[in-house]
């Protein structure tokens, strides 16, 4: 890191004199922290914390799944150049976590979900000893995360401490406020009601927090395939328990999504798709749902209004654009 820095800062002394403008410029990307992050939750909290003082590069966007990206030319140059690299960690990025272990050896690398307690962490059931790497869908147990960037990029920039200690208070009054609306919101769907099926099973940690009962056909990673079996389980307790309507992710295939709606059709109950959903990637860059704040707030209004709950028109800061009557008609 020291040695690219001061590569940056000759090449700084010698731009000043031939090209006066792109040498102002240059500088203060220089004396910037330049950290990449996979997943865009992760980009968006660097981005939230470090402010102007950290310049912060997203690996994955809208629509893609983490549990199978495989990085690029492009990602590995990011990498290798970067100040630090952030990452979830937990089993979540699994095609990089080889090309991360040799790169910590010489630049720092920080799986920022492992800042979440193992005593706070969702268990595997089918491997022991590893968790549920969805940590984000919790804004309790994302504070850890928000908590142990703090610290790192403090770590990395003493001089900024300060001011990233501020900027973090200042965004965790911003979770708690979300969180709430989406305490209350999801709190309004009747007893009978409160079941989230998706795609996969990456809302453990939200079913937790909100007192939901949570069903994925396919498990913690999109690795794993769901089989007939599984899909006959599930159509079946579709049917048993009168469930009207299940949730399409973003960045998974609606393929076994629409397996159950076409088995559940077939004896005879009707379910509709309730809404997509945010889970392992954000929404669009410069959108409300491409910050891990309109991404919660996007869940919980959408499954609350699927599910049979009270949710004023547009989400928590009315900036939802989402329309009920045409969601029922998906």
């Amino acid at each position: 890191m020291a040695s690219i820095r001061s590569l940056a800062r000759a090449w700084l002394v010698i731009s000043l004199f031939v090209f006066p403008g792109l040498a102002a410029h240059a500088q203060e990307s220089a004396e910037r922290l330049q950290v990449v992050a996979t997943t865009g939750m992760i980009a968006d909290v660097l981005r939230q914390v470090g402010g102007e003082a950290v310049a912060v590069q997203g690996l994955m966007g809208p629509g893609v799944d983490p549990h199978l990206y495989r990085q690029t030319r492009h990602d590995v140059r990011a990498m290798t150049q970067a100040d630090a690299v952030f990452w979830n960690g937990l089993n979540l990025e699994a095609q990089l976590e080889d090309f991360l272990a040799r790169l910590g050896e010489r630049r720092p690398v920080y799986a920022v979900g492992e800042g979440v307690p193992e005593a706070s962490r969702l268990a595997d059931e089918e491997y022991e000893s590893q968790y549920d790497p969805h940590v984000w869908m919790d804004p309790q147990r994302w504070r850890h995360v928000v908590v142990a960037i703090r610290d790192a990029l403090s770590e990395l920039d003493p001089a900024h401490e300060a001011a990233f200690a501020e900027r973090t208070a200042a965004y965790l009054e911003e979770l708690d406020a979300v969180d709430r609306y989406a305490q209350e919101v999801l709190a309004s769907i009747p007893d009978g009601s409160r079941v989230l099926v998706t795609a996969h099973d990456a809302f453990g940690y939200f079913g937790d927090a909100y007192d939901l009962e949570v069903r994925g056909i396919q498990g913690f990673s999109t690795e794993s395939e769901a089989g007939l079996a599984r899909i006959e389980a599930m159509v079946e307790m579709l049917v048993s328990r009168g469930i009207g309507a299940i949730f399409i992710e973003t960045s998974v295939s609606d393929r076994n999504v629409r397996a159950l709606i076409e088995g559940a059709e077939a004896l005879g109950h009707e379910v509709r798709i309730g809404g997509e959903l945010f889970s392992d990637a954000m929404g669009p860059a410069g959108s409300y749902e491409g910050t891990w704040l309109g991404m919660l707030d996007h869940n919980a209004s959408v499954i609350a209004r699927a599910l049979g709950g009270e949710v004023p028109q547009g989400g928590r800061l009315g900036r939802l654009a989402f329309d009920a009557e045409e969601e029922k008609s998906q």
